[in-house]
């Protein structure tokens, strides 16, 4: 089985580095959208394009959840692929938007797919180990957001070196993670007794319908919505034509993909840093403990970006404290994905048959946040630029907290409520 988890992770780092790829190269394309002939692209419409993305997560993580229970998780988690190589070489062909946004739900179906069925396996491999499901719990996360950072780093070079026909070499990384997928992760025999005998989507009704996950979910969404703010409007914010109006603010506009990928790649090594030391910590701290080192670290991040945003004059030992500060910040906040992630695998330890339909519920979070993010985000860019997405940032971190606060007074039930409910 531990091969299978290393290529399990191998083909979600690939995936996931394909969607950030994808991700980073339509920022940067649409951007420069009028020079390839097409329309002006406001951050409203952009935001719109993303939520088309996480919409299309939304919707369909659970069929494909349900899916993976009844066909098997190594059979589904192969669907995403196709879905992803369809996306990126449709967009390479044009210049229309509402035809991009049709690519957007087939990015979406890919993610859909794959990651329900991949965290199904996941808990299905790590059940009764809770030091190999930390582990595995942040090693996920982290194959998650290298492949996704990786992604967006290699866009900004490539997209200078030759332009959208990156989407078409981003097929090719599409097809190498099906190839992991395919001859690199066997599912083991028990699995097939199971899913013969799965009673389908009344079940999975009923298990949603009588746990304590909805407790996890105010909390998750709004941390997925806040990192959402940082991988898209942020990014579009720091390469788009800088407005007039916000000249104050040093960080807007300016900076071309190059210095971006740059920027990301400082960021995701230490995001990685941290979820590899948070993962270790499953056993001495509690996951809602984590979660709330995670809000305040991000609060601690979003305080350094507003003042390095008005930093005009200001020394450069200011600047470079201020910088160390963001980065403390970002370390401390990467444990909050793998310890809501953690609280979720928990919760599937007492419906073994029916993990891939309740780790689906990791997207429905993630999308949820991220449509919100996404939305919000372009609204607070064009009213008040960066410091928009600060204020935003501030205003779902508070959100976060309060659920957060009740979570903690169930969390030792979660698991426990869950055996004794009927199924």
């Amino acid at each position: 089985m531990s091969r299978s988890l290393m290529a399990v992770l191998a083909g979600t780092f690939t995936l996931r580095f394909s969607t950030g790829l994808t991700g980073g190269l339509l920022t940067y394309y649409l951007a420069q959208l009028p020079a390839h002939g097409g329309e002006n692209v406001t951050a409203v419409a952009f935001g719109a394009l993303l939520a088309t993305f996480y919409a299309a997560e939304l919707i369909l993580a659970t069929p494909f959840g349900l899916l993976s229970d009844r066909l098997g998780h190594h059979r589904v988690m192969q669907f995403g692929p196709f879905f992803g190589a369809a996306a990126v070489l449709i967009t390479w062909a044009t210049t229309n938007l509402l035809v991009i946004g049709g690519t957007r739900v087939l990015e979406g179906s890919s993610t859909a797919a794959s990651v329900p069925s991949i965290l199904g396996f996941i808990a299905m491999a790590t059940a009764g180990d809770e030091l190999l499901r930390g582990r595995m719990s942040a090693r996920f996360e982290g194959a998650t957001i290298a492949g996704l950072g990786a992604g967006f780093v290699v866009a900004g070079p490539l997209y200078d070196l030759i332009g959208r026909d990156g989407f078409v070499l981003n097929a090719g990384i599409y097809a190498i993670s099906l190839a992991i997928y395919r001859f690199g992760v066997e599912e083991p025999p028990h699995a097939t007794a199971a899913r013969a005998a799965h009673p389908g989507f009344s079940r999975y009704l009923a298990i949603v319908r009588s746990s304590h996950i909805w407790l996890l979910a105010p909390t998750w969404i709004a941390i997925n919505a806040t990192l959402a703010l940082y991988t898209s409007q942020t990014v579009f914010q720091l390469v788009k034509e800088p407005n007039p109006k916000f000249s104050d603010q040093l960080l807007m506009g300016g900076f071309d993909p190059s210095q971006v990928s740059l920027g990301l790649g400082l960021g995701l090594i230490v995001f990685f840093a941290g979820l590899l030391f948070w993962g270790d910590r499953f056993k001495r701290f509690r996951r809602t403990t984590i979660i709330l080192f995670g809000v305040g670290g991000g609060a601690l991040l979003v305080a350094m970006a507003f003042l390095l945003n008005h930093s005009e004059g200001v020394p450069t030992p200011v600047r470079v404290i201020e910088v160390l500060g963001l980065g403390v910040g970002l370390f401390v906040l990467s444990g909050a994905t793998p310890a809501a992630l953690g609280l979720l695998a928990d919760v599937s330890e007492a419906f073994p048959d029916d993990r891939g339909a309740i780790m689906g519920l990791y997207s429905v979070f993630l999308a949820v946040g991220q449509i919100a993010g996404s939305l919000i985000g372009g609204a607070a860019a064009d009213a008040k630029g960066l410091d928009g997405i600060f204020i935003t940032t501030v205003v779902l971190l508070v959100v976060a907290l309060v659920p957060l606060m009740h979570l903690r007074s169930f969390e030792h039930l979660v698991g426990a409520t869950a055996e004794t409910e009927p199924g």
